[in-house]
């Protein structure tokens, strides 16, 4: 048996929908990031900032440079969104470290909630860039035959998302479990260095992945505009 969630006990029926562990961890993950970027953004200072918001402005301008250097002149649109995703994403693999307590990333349900977000983000940033008819156009090039490819390789990697998240954060859990029952607790610092990175990893490749789909869109319209 894994180990217990205390949402567990918390779960309940909401008409026909079962709110169970998964959806109220991330509800509380969301509510503990909504707090922090309250409490370091409700008092900004430009001269002697508090420790919060000089680690809060480090992450903005760490996350804004990535996006830069992935898709340039468009980080300040796509911030929002591929930096919540790696915020989020990041909080919730780590959340398997506290007692009672587990990733919600590692339910099938929530990752592929995210890889659809991730699929209509595209969407939504190249129409809202650069048009709906020079967004669908894209579509067509270099030849209408493709049309069917291309819509095949939409629906592909975003199920590839899914699945590489979900897949990689359970096998951690059950690697984790697996070397508590052979070594005990003789190694548990290692474990526990591990399970930071492994997790702070898959946040950085699924909102990595969400940029690269969407810069290349632009991209691509972009390079249709010139044409």
């Amino acid at each position: 048996m894994g180990k217990p969630e205390f949402f567990q006990l918390l779960a309940f029926h909401l008409g026909p929908l079962h709110i169970g562990a998964t959806v109220l961890t991330t509800w509380l993950l969301m509510g503990l990031l909504t707090g922090v970027a309250w409490l370091g953004t409700r008092k900004l200072r430009v001269e002697n900032p508090t420790r919060l918001q000089t680690m809060l402005e480090g992450v903005f301008l760490t996350l804004r440079q990535a996006i830069e250097d992935t898709a340039p002149g468009h980080a300040a649109q796509l911030l929002p969104f591929i930096g919540t995703l790696w915020l989020f994403i990041g909080s919730a693999n780590l959340m398997g470290l506290v007692p009672g307590l587990r990733s919600p990333t590692g339910e099938l349900s929530l990752t592929v909630a995210l890889a659809l977000l991730v699929f209509l983000s595209v969407h939504w940033f190249g129409i809202r860039i650069d048009g709906l008819r020079a967004y669908l156009r894209h579509y067509l090039d270099p030849n209408p035959i493709l049309l069917p490819f291309h819509l095949l390789g939409e629906v592909t990697r975003t199920v590839a998302l899914a699945v590489r998240l979900f897949g990689n954060m359970m096998s951690l859990e059950m690697a984790a479990m697996l070397v508590l029952l052979v070594a005990g607790f003789l190694a548990p610092i290692p474990l526990l260095m591990l399970h930071i990175v492994e997790a702070l990893v898959q946040a950085y490749i699924f909102g990595t992945l969400a940029l690269v789909y969407v810069a290349g869109a632009l991209q691509s319209h972009e390079l249709n505009k010139k044409e």
